[in-house]
């Protein structure tokens, strides 16, 4: 019996995900998973030193019960490549809770670093990344799973809803307010949220939300 690879296990799950019109993220998550279970930051390092990353034969038990594929059906998808890049743009993709990590944006609020998954998404222009929402903290108005397509290169203006990142690493969800030449005012946008009022120099880059999947 022929023995799958690494790769190919992966390949499996990406295309698995694919058959669901899911993020890997997502379908781990479905799954009872951790959301990074199936990150492509999971899988290994650029590190020569490195060994792979194999999935936990619990994880995958979980998977397939969540998805309801036998072993066999799940074989035969390691020589199915994911189509999902080829459907439309592409995006890359991290959970929101995640991206407040060292590591995960540059200085100018571009995507950085190997946690990053990818997602299609309308062509809305260039340079875009997406957040996925977990859990209730931005109810009523984002609801779980909810994805933000953010446009760093796109100027925010007073009212819009936009993504901030501080100086201390902490992600808000907010819409602009008030922006003078010393701060800038992030109003909540329900929930247990508060209005919030930085110094500029609290604030690392902030980022217009231009589309949202729901």
């Amino acid at each position: 019996m022929a023995t799958l690879s690494h790769g190919e296990i992966w390949r499996a799950i990406d295309a698995l995900a694919e058959r669901f019109d899911m993020t890997p993220s997502a379908m781990a998550r479905m799954a009872g998973l951790d959301p990074t279970s199936f990150n492509r930051s999971k899988r290994g390092s650029a590190d020569l030193d490195s060994r792979p990353r194999w999935p936990s034969t619990e994880s995958l038990a979980k998977l397939l019960e969540a998805t309801g594929v036998n072993f066999s059906e799940f074989a035969a998808l390691t020589e199915q490549a994911p189509v999902r890049a080829a459907r439309g743009r592409g995006a890359p993709l991290i959970a929101l809770a995640e991206a407040g990590k060292d590591g995960v944006f540059d200085e100018g609020g571009m995507p950085a670093g190997a946690d990053w998954d990818e997602v299609a998404t309308p062509d809305l222009g260039e340079g875009l990344f997406a957040l996925e929402v977990s859990g209730a903290v931005l109810a009523p108005i984002y609801r779980d799973g909810d994805r933000l397509l953010v446009a760093p290169t796109v100027e925010p203006r007073k009212g819009d809803r936009v993504v901030a990142r501080t100086s201390a690493g902490e992600m808000l969800v907010r819409e602009l307010g008030r922006v003078t030449a010393r701060t800038i005012e992030l109003v909540a946008l329900g929930g247990a949220d508060d209005d919030r009022l930085l110094s500029r120099d609290e604030v690392a880059w902030i980022a217009r939300i231009v589309w949202v999947s729901q």
